[in-house]
């Protein structure tokens, strides 16, 4: 199973789009493990985005993800990296398919509603960041069996 960093961005906040997002995982047979609301720090988002420090963007997205709370979320379940970010859609809003997070709900190509992980090396980085020892639970879900084959002794 892996584990992944999903950030509500700001303008999914504002815009009251919070529940819909999250249930979208959750329909799909993800297990959110941590979530918390928080008012990014400067220094945060700056760590968090440092691989686009030299990028012209780099700025306006730091000043964008502080401007506002964001919503934090360690998801699990097998593959969720990849699924999370098929979820998601591209990355700007007026290009992604409909039927995703983007498509659906976004059209700027500046706010884009979501972050999600990238590689499982980025989401055990990302986690660190976001969350303390002991905020991303392991909990056993009743309905996993309806969710995973496990008839070959891994999930399928």
């Amino acid at each position: 199973m892996e584990t992944t960093l999903i950030i509500l961005k700001p303008d999914a906040v504002q815009r009251g789009l919070m529940g819909r997002i999250i249930a979208r995982f959750e329909e799909k047979g993800l297990q959110i493990v941590g979530c918390k609301m928080m008012q990014i720090p400067r220094s945060l988002a700056e760590t968090h985005y440092e691989a686009h420090k030299t990028k012209g963007f780099y700025a306006g997205l730091v000043g964008f993800m502080t401007s506002s709370p964001v919503l934090v979320m360690a998801v699990r379940g097998n593959g969720a990296i990849t699924i999370a970010r098929n979820m998601m859609g591209a990355t700007f809003g007026s290009k992604a398919n409909p039927g995703t997070i983007r498509g659906d709900f976004g059209v700027s190509n500046s706010f884009n509603l979501i972050h999600g992980s990238d590689s499982p090396e980025a989401a055990e980085r990302e986690l660190k960041l976001f969350f303390q020892p002991g905020e991303v639970l392991s909990f056993e879900r009743a309905g996993d069996r309806w969710v995973y084959d496990m008839s070959g002794g891994k999930p399928e």
